[in-house]
């Protein structure tokens, strides 16, 4: 195997943690806030794992808050390197919870945030090719390619807008705003 290319599952990393009352909403849930929390740090730990370097958040890209988790329940968070670029990766990061009385389980969360690899020097560094070694992680991969190309529109469609013209302000007539400019 080329050392310049890895597995998805060398990148694999999970960590399990039980929910206590002090990690709770003002309704009672585990809070939000808290769960993205140790979702960063599952995602630096895998991409870390993965490009052998420090690695900064560049952006949460998707948090899918699905299902509310409890207090007592054994929440697992399961990571890895769904996609790299030269120096920024995508880690994808699932979310159960589990009734540790019952055993039964949910899916939680889905994740996916950007990840990129800095050298001692804080300056970007490349990260090794990834190796797909089964059709999901080619699914995955082609998942990130889409959301890749839906952010550069997104982005190219923001440059192109005239938010001021009568047009652009005439289309949010359609929704529940009121325009006082």
């Amino acid at each position: 195997m080329d050392s310049q290319f890895k597995t998805v599952a060398s990148s694999n990393i999970s960590i399990s943690e039980l929910m206590l009352p002090s990690h709770t909403n003002f309704s009672g849930k585990i809070h939000g806030g808290y769960i993205l929390s140790l979702l960063d740090q599952i995602a630096f730990a895998c991409a870390s794992k993965f490009s052998g370097n420090y690695c900064v958040t560049a952006s949460v890209d998707t948090v899918n808050f699905l299902k509310p988790i409890e207090v007592g329940e054994l929440v697992t968070m399961k990571a890895s390197v769904n996609y790299v670029g030269n120096s920024s990766m995508i880690i994808g990061i699932r979310v159960e919870s589990e009734n540790i009385q019952t055993g039964k389980t949910k899916h939680c969360n889905s994740s996916y945030f950007t990840m990129v690899s800095k050298d001692k020097d804080g300056k970007t560094v490349a990260v090794p090719g990834l190796i797909l070694s089964n059709l999901n992680e080619v699914r995955r991969f082609h998942k990130c390619l889409k959301q890749i190309t839906l952010k550069k529109v997104s982005n190219q469609d923001d440059k192109n807008v005239d938010y001021g013209s009568l047009e652009s302000l005439a289309t949010l007539n359609n929704y529940k705003v009121l325009v006082e400019l």
